[in-house]
């Protein structure tokens, strides 16, 4: 599966589970680890965790290994890492204190209609 592949899985089960402000940042030419990142948040604890369950169980599904997931318990900020994408979905509260969107502010940055229609 390539990496725009695995980036349309991500975003559709993180939608699935009604993830909100789903982003995703192309990273090809920032970093040598990952192609995308994929950025959500969920208004509650059970949210995060079920949007993280679901992009995991939906990439292993698909015969893709999750090489890390971290963060699942506490549910504040949980990391899926997918190698050519990395999923952060935040809670609400957690999302705007790290901003990752300014952080990467100069990458191209996709909407989740822009990475379904693409």
């Amino acid at each position: 599966m390539n990496a725009k592949d695995l980036l349309m899985l991500t975003v559709e089960a993180a939608d699935a589970k009604k993830a909100e402000e789903i982003i995703s940042l192309n990273m090809s030419g920032v970093s040598d680890l990952t192609d995308y990142f994929v950025v959500c948040h969920g208004n509650n604890e059970r949210q995060v965790q079920a949007i993280a369950r679901a992009v995991k169980e939906s990439a292993e599904s698909h015969q893709v290994e999750v090489k890390r997931m971290e963060g699942f318990n506490e549910a504040r900020w949980i990391l899926v890492d997918l190698t050519d994408v990395v999923v952060h979905v935040f809670h609400k509260d957690e999302r705007s204190y790290y901003n990752l969107e300014k952080l990467y502010q100069d990458v191209e940055m996709l909407g989740y209609k822009e990475v379904i229609n693409a």
